[in-house]
C-alpha cells in the first residue's frame, strides 16, 4: 500500500564479521583450537604439527659422531686381535712333512691330510675369535647399534686377515727348494704353513654376527614403552562466553 513500508526479514538478518587481515593480532582467547589430529575446528591443519597426541617424553637423537668413533674403535681392536689367531694358528696346525731325494721334493706321507687339518684348525680358532669378541664388544657396549656391529663385522675379516699373514710369515719359508737343498736329501722338513679353503676368512665375522645377535635379544636392553596421555581423549573446552560451561 503507498506510504507503508514494507518489512523484508532478511534485510534485518545479521551480516557475517568483515575478514580479519593477517596483520591484525588475534588474542590468545579467539586463537582456534587444535585438535588431537593435528587439524582445527574450521578444517585448517595446524603448523607445525603436534607430536603424537597419546604419548609424553621422547628420545634424543643419537650422536652420530660418537657412534662412528665407537665402530671405528671396535674395528681396530677386533682386527689386532688377528694376530693372536695367527699366532696359534701357528702353534696349533698340524705340519705337512716334505722330503727331498735329491731331484725333486716329496710328501713323506701320501696319505696325510694336513693340510685339511691346517684349515679345521683356524676354522675353529675364528670361530672361538668370533664368539669371543661379539662378548667383548656388548659386555662393552650393550645398546650396540649400526657403527659398533659394522665395526664388529669387518675386524672379523680384517682379523682372519691379519691372521692368515702372520700365520704363514712366521712359519715355515715358501722356497721349499732353497729349504730341500739347505737339509739335504733324504731329510724330512716342514711344507709351508698356508690356507687352502679361503672360506674360513669369513668365519670369524659369522660368528660375531650371530654371537652378538644373540646376546642383544636375549640379554639387550628394551625400548621404554610410550606413556599414554589419556588427557588428549579429553572433549575440548568451550568458547569464551559459552553459557553451556
Amino acid at each position: 500500500m503507498p506510504g507503508r513500508a514494507w518489512h523484508d526479514d532478511r534485510v534485518s538478518a545479521p551480516l557475517p564479521p568483515p575478514h580479519r587481515p593477517p596483520s591484525e593480532h588475534v588474542p590468545n582467547d579467539a586463537a582456534p583450537r587444535t585438535l588431537p589430529n593435528g587439524d582445527t575446528p574450521g578444517g585448517h591443519t595446524a603448523w607445525p604439527p603436534p607430536a603424537h597426541p597419546y604419548a609424553k617424553g621422547g628420545e634424543a637423537a643419537p650422536d652420530t659422531a660418537a657412534e662412528v668413533r665407537q665402530g671405528a674403535a671396535v674395528l681396530l681392536a677386533v682386527a689386532v686381535a688377528g694376530i693372536a689367531l695367527g699366532l696359534l694358528w701357528l702353534w696349533r696346525a698340524p705340519r705337512t712333512p716334505l722330503v727331498s731325494d735329491g731331484t725333486s721334493v716329496l710328501l713323506a706321507e701320501s696319505e696325510a691330510e694336513h693340510a685339511v687339518g691346517a684349515d679345521a684348525v683356524f676354522i675353529l680358532l675364528a670361530l672361538a675369535f668370533g664368539a669371543l669378541s661379539a662378548l667383548a664388544v656388548f659386555l662393552w657396549h650393550r645398546r650396540g647399534g649400526v657403527a659398533v656391529v659394522v665395526g664388529l663385522a669387518l675386524g672379523g675379516v680384517l682379523g682372519s686377515v691379519l691372521g692368515w699373514g702372520t700365520g704363514t710369515l712366521l712359519g715355515p719359508t715358501h722356497d721349499v727348494v732353497a729349504h730341500a737343498r739347505a737339509v739335504g736329501e733324504g731329510v724330512v722338513f716342514d711344507a709351508p704353513l698356508e690356507l687352502q679353503a679361503y672360506g674360513a676368512l669369513l668365519a670369524w665375522p659369522v660368528a660375531a654376527m650371530l654371537v652378538h645377535l644373540g646376546l642383544t635379544a636375549l640379554f639387550g636392553p628394551r625400548d621404554p614403552e610410550p606413556e599414554w596421555d589419556l588427557t588428549a581423549y579429553d572433549p575440548p573446552p568451550p568458547p569464551p562466553g559459552d553459557d553451556r560451561a
